[in-house]
């Protein structure tokens, strides 16, 4: 299912359609020279820092011995050196053995890379580990229209519920080199294929788990099978965190700021527990409570960007009705230092992101180191609950399908329409900015 955000990302697109189509004149003789601020994955001489390994779940892999691990790296090594090699500086595949898999994971990145295959070849790109960014014969004689190969590469191919084929058929005839550039901020995936944008900001689901946002760091993987595939010009950037803050935000014309960054104007309750520095509003450590919008909202989506101290916990109150606990009146959306060994013991449904008591929030490290600005997004239509921390959907639930809460107590603000906004402080320097609102009620 498509949301808001796959259609608001045309702004920075222009930007990277006219880098795209510098890149795609650019000339064969690059010699694996790296753009200002990228790195070369591929050194054209060697495979140094890369290493063998299959289509394979990660978390399996993770599991292993040290010993485990080593004798299957062995293999997989070998397998790779029969089915690869280096010609011309070129990355050469024959169609088999162990796919080529960066060493090192990543976060958040942006990737270029050429590639030229062969008819009836089928390949792709792994995305931290994720099955993939299509390639392969988009050709009626290749013998795989039926599967969506009419559609061309550049698409997410093993999406089940979001876009899965490419926006447009950018493949160059065989022979030519094509030129892919792959943009991955959280869950959310860009693809530019020769110039033409094949996926505009889509969601790559899991594979290994459909009901799990990807995973927050993982490698890159050539997947090759069927034909010859070479590859050079493989370039990576690594996306620092207030890049992909303004990344996921994209484009806001729709949204109103509901903090002025000056004072608490239109703010109220525990003011005294909050105070205004250089247009971050902070939760006094000695104080803190409940402050909220003086404004009521019903169904809305709500961004902001969030910092937690060590061990820090606050909360997002949704529909509070202005008086008792509003994580029991209202709704209370978690805001804590998952990392904290003190809350090591929690349940489920207390960690970063949950709907407290009723909803637990999916974990794997989608939060940002503490002291570091995480970017969320919360959406409310009706009873369903939209939790996006940092581009990753951690929380989709329908409150009311729900009948009996996961802390076993009453929660009369599951039910609630409408009400108030703002933060459920416990003494501790969390800080929040970016406040911006989009009323889908009006």
């Amino acid at each position: 299912m498509r949301n808001h955000l796959t259609r608001m990302r045309s702004v920075p697109l222009l930007t990277l359609l006219a880098i795209a189509a510098c890149a795609a004149n650019a000339s064969a003789a690059e010699h694996n020279t790296p753009p200002l601020g990228f790195t070369a994955l591929f050194n054209g001489k060697d495979t140094s820092g890369w290493r063998g390994r299959p289509h394979l779940d990660p978390r399996e892999e993770w599991g292993w011995s040290q010993t485990e691990r080593a004798a299957k790296q062995k293999e997989w090594d070998e397998s790779a050196a029969k089915h690869w090699s280096i010609e011309n500086a070129e990355l050469v595949n024959d169609g088999e053995g162990a796919y080529l898999t960066t060493v090192k994971e990543y976060g958040d990145f942006e990737l270029w890379l050429d590639y030229k295959t062969v008819p009836l070849a089928d390949s792709g790109i792994y995305l931290r580990y994720n099955p993939q960014v299509q390639i392969w014969d988009y050709r009626e004689e290749g013998g795989k229209w039926g599967i969506g190969a009419d559609k061309g590469s550049g698409g997410l191919w093993n999406n089940q519920k979001h876009e899965r084929f490419p926006q447009a058929v950018a493949d160059k005839p065989f022979g030519e080199w094509n030129r892919m550039y792959i943009r991955m901020v959280g869950e959310r995936v860009t693809v530019i294929l020769n110039g033409q944008v094949t996926a505009d900001h889509v969601v790559m689901e899991n594979f290994f788990d459909r009901n799990s946002p990807v995973f927050a760091k993982g490698a890159i993987q050539l997947q090759t099978h069927g034909g010859e595939i070479r590859f050079r010009n493989v370039f990576l950037r690594e996306i620092g965190h207030e890049e992909a803050n303004r990344i996921l935000a994209g484009d806001e014309a729709a949204f109103l700021p509901m903090f002025n960054g000056h004072d608490l104007t239109g703010w109220q309750g525990a003011t005294e527990g909050y105070y205004v520095s250089y247009g971050k509003i902070i939760c006094d450590p000695e104080k803190g409570g409940n402050l909220l919008t003086k404004d009521e909202y019903g169904d809305f989506i709500w961004r902001l960007e969030f910092k937690v101290p060590p061990g820090g916990n606050n909360g997002l109150a949704v529909r509070a009705p202005g008086h008792g606990d509003a994580a029991y009146t209202g709704i209370e959306l978690q805001v804590l230092d998952d990392t904290a060994e003190k809350y090591n013991e929690l349940q489920p449904w207390q960690y970063h992101g949950s709907v407290y008591g009723i909803v637990p929030a999916k974990r794997g490290g989608f939060q940002r180191p503490v002291e570091q600005w995480n970017y969320q997004e919360v959406e409310v239509r009706g009873q369903r609950y939209i939790v996006r921390l940092n581009g990753f959907t951690i929380v989709d639930a329908d409150l009311s399908e729900i009948s009996t809460t996961v802390d076993g107590k009453d929660h009369p603000g599951m039910r609630r329409t409408t009400g108030h906004l703002g933060f459920l402080g416990h003494g501790d320097r969390v800080a929040f900015r970016n406040l911006r609102i989009r009323r889908l009620d009006e």
